[in-house]
């Protein structure tokens, strides 16, 4: 490696564009690969190469390393894909089933140990899977499994993390917050946004996230609500502030009818607003459905009887936007005087918030 490093140093530096050379398992002379970026929602096709002799060859140049999808479609359900970064020099790759490998330049050298790590958990999870089929298997049984599969997807989170902390000042830690940002509190958002290069600061999806700290910095813990306007379900206009520091504690719940956990948590909200109901307590429904009759059919199905609003919006929703809600169900519980007093909380956690309130 030194000595390759001294020819190139001697020869000018950085190789002047990239070579991507690899196999797949189980492809055949004349079948076809591609290059796939993100655009938006959707994974669009930048280059392609047809499979000969059992190798495919990318050639071309990239003034900055960038994340982009290997695809294999392959016939009848066999397709493989992978990502990997893409960034000048020679890039060895081997899509597999199971243990993919790419290497050869920096990022990809640098990732590949954690690529392993995360094949071997994803082997675990599937070798889980095939236990669960066995139909001999009693509940309890049944029950460890699902233990080790919540096991397995905490570990799968906790490396992550490690890998997204230990690379965030390169294009590697980048993309891992880029996709898991949602689940970060500020604190943690607050210690990694600052530590992007300077390259990836006007990403898109970079810029986004700054503008979601901002955001929950000024709705977080100990902070007065932020307003906004929205219709209800009979289309009149209202506003948070007409339920919000009125003197009640306010339980603002961020919802939507085609969300499965939201469901699965309204029973919990309605048992609360019947123990609670005329003690200065509100619930306050804002709902990221897209559809009226959607929304006015989950409000009847699910037995909720507490004021709503919504823009109708989607995720595009104005008041999740303000709130920097990225996934759902959210609380945002609020004291009498209109202080931010916790988010996030659910289930049992949620009910003795309210119940510590309430006192």
């Amino acid at each position: 490696m030194l000595a390759a490093a001294a020819v190139m140093a001697a020869c000018g530096g950085a190789p002047k564009g990239y070579t991507v050379s690899g196999t797949v398992e189980g492809a055949q002379d004349g079948e076809t690969v591609y290059l796939r970026v993100r655009e938006g929602r959707q994974m669009v096709n930048v280059d392609s190469a047809v499979i000969a002799n059992g190798k495919f060859t990318f050639k071309g140049q990239q003034d900055t390393a960038r994340s982009i999808q290997l695809l294999y479609p392959g016939t009848e359900g066999n397709g493989l894909s992978l990502s990997f970064y893409l960034e000048n020099g020679q890039i060895n790759v081997a899509l597999t089933k199971e243990n993919d490998k790419v290497t050869g330049s920096p990022l990809n050298d640098r990732y590949q140990p954690y690529r392993d790590q995360f094949s071997a958990l994803e082997a675990e999870r599937k070798q889980l899977l095939e236990n669960f089929k066995d139909t001999t298997l009693t509940d309890e049984q049944k029950d460890v499994i699902r233990e080790k599969f919540i096991n397995i997807s905490d570990r799968t989170d906790s490396l992550l993390k490690v890998v997204m902390n230990e690379n965030i000042t390169n294009l590697i830690g980048v993309e891992i917050l880029k996709s898991t940002y949602y689940a970060l509190n500020l604190d943690e958002l607050e210690a990694l946004v600052p530590q992007i290069p300077a390259e990836y600061q006007k990403d898109e999806r970079v810029v986004r996230i700054q503008e979601m700290v901002v955001k929950m910095k000024a709705t977080a813990v100990g902070q007065k609500f932020t307003d906004f306007t929205m219709n209800d379900p009979e289309g009149k206009e209202v506003k948070l502030s007409d339920y919000v520091g009125k003197g009640k504690v306010v339980l603002i719940d961020f919802w939507a009818s085609w969300c499965g956990p939201c469901r699965r948590e309204m029973p919990n909200l309605v048992e609360a607003y019947k123990q609670y109901k005329g003690k200065n307590f509100e619930i306050v429904g804002v709902s990221l459905d897209r559809d009226l009759e959607s929304w006015k059919k989950g409000i009847a199905d699910l037995k909720i009887t507490w004021p709503q609003m919504s823009d109708l919006k989607y995720w595009d929703c104005e008041g999740a936007k303000l709130y920097a809600v990225s996934s759902i169900p959210h609380t945002v519980l609020v004291d009498a005087e209109g202080t931010i007093v916790a988010r996030g909380l659910h289930g049992e956690e949620l009910q003795q918030k309210i119940a510590e309130l309430m006192k």
